[in-house]
């Protein structure tokens, strides 16, 4: 069982803000202070700077709330078990990034689901933000993304590896001969939204080459992969996404690959689960499972 204080402390780091904190408990400030004070105490150090109005974490406060909450999702996670285990059938709960999700897991997941007919499944799809977020606060058990992400917090396993391309129509008439990436920036550009890997790719590689996306006049942000692979197959614009999304349309020629000699990207698609888990055996016995051929 969670102590009353670790709760209090994580309540505290979510709004910054010891009245907050308190109101969200229902207990006075001072009894949030003491709450604090005691595990100050307990742990020989500072967990929050106080400069008048602002709070913030100190390095060693930024440590304890990542392994509490590590044990608070845990805790989550043993309750939904032993119910589970009156029932005889176990729940997993998992995030996919819509890349992913569409079309790089369904075979493994298939095969899976098969070999685990006793499991029920949540899969939960969502941007490489959305699942992180979910991770922290214990809605999924683990998650395969594509995008950035901090390592210092989380269990990491390489999923596989995908090319990046940049790609648009067949016989796509561009505005002007292309030759590396900035000649690019006249056409229409069709992008994830902020928040997605998909999108930190692009914005990161275009940064490298002292460009963003601001630099291409016209823009159709989209939040779906298929509505995007569609609106690139009515010649609407051109788009960088992972290859495995457009590998049936570049095979019936409805779409081509734009060749830049500046742009030859690979990047992972990550297993990852918060770290310090007293479940991480599990996870990563999935994690190689989905692998397998």
């Amino acid at each position: 069982m969670i102590d009353v204080r670790v709760k209090t402390f994580l309540t505290v780091c979510s709004y910054m803000n010891f009245t907050h904190a308190a109101e969200k408990l229902h207990l006075t400030q001072p009894a949030v202070s003491q709450h604090i004070k005691y595990l100050e105490k307990y742990y020989g150090t500072t967990l929050f700077i106080r400069e008048k109005r602002n709070l913030t974490l100190t390095p060693a406060g930024e440590i304890l709330r990542h392994a509490l909450e590590a044990m608070q999702n845990d805790e989550s996670t043993i309750q939904k078990r032993i119910q589970e285990s009156m029932t005889g059938q176990k729940t997993l709960t998992f995030g996919v990034t819509m890349t992913i999700g569409e079309y790089a897991v369904v075979p493994a997941l298939a095969r899976f689901i098969k070999q685990h007919p006793e499991t029920n499944f949540h899969i939960r799809y969502g941007n490489t933000q959305v699942l992180l977020n979910a991770l922290k606060n214990g809605s999924i058990d683990f998650a395969i993304v594509e995008g950035y992400f901090p390592t210092n917090y989380y269990h990491t396993r390489i999923y596989r590896t995908e090319e990046y391309v940049a790609v648009t129509a067949k016989n796509h008439n561009f505005a002007g001969p292309v030759r590396c990436l900035q000649d690019l920036t006249k056409e229409c550009l069709l992008i994830r939204e902020s928040g997605s890997g998909t999108r930190e790719i692009l914005t990161r590689m275009l940064a490298l080459n002292n460009l963003s996306v601001s630099d291409f006049p016209h823009y159709v942000e989209v939040e779906n992969i298929h509505t995007i692979v569609s609106l690139l197959k009515q010649d609407c614009g051109i788009s960088f996404l992972y290859k495995t999304a457009v590998e049936k349309e570049l095979q019936r020629d409805q779409l081509e690959l734009i060749h830049l000699p500046d742009m030859k990207i690979q990047h992972d698609f990550t297993f990852l689960w918060n770290k310090g888990s007293i479940f991480s055996d599990e996870y990563e016995r999935i994690c190689m499972e989905l692998q397998m051929r």
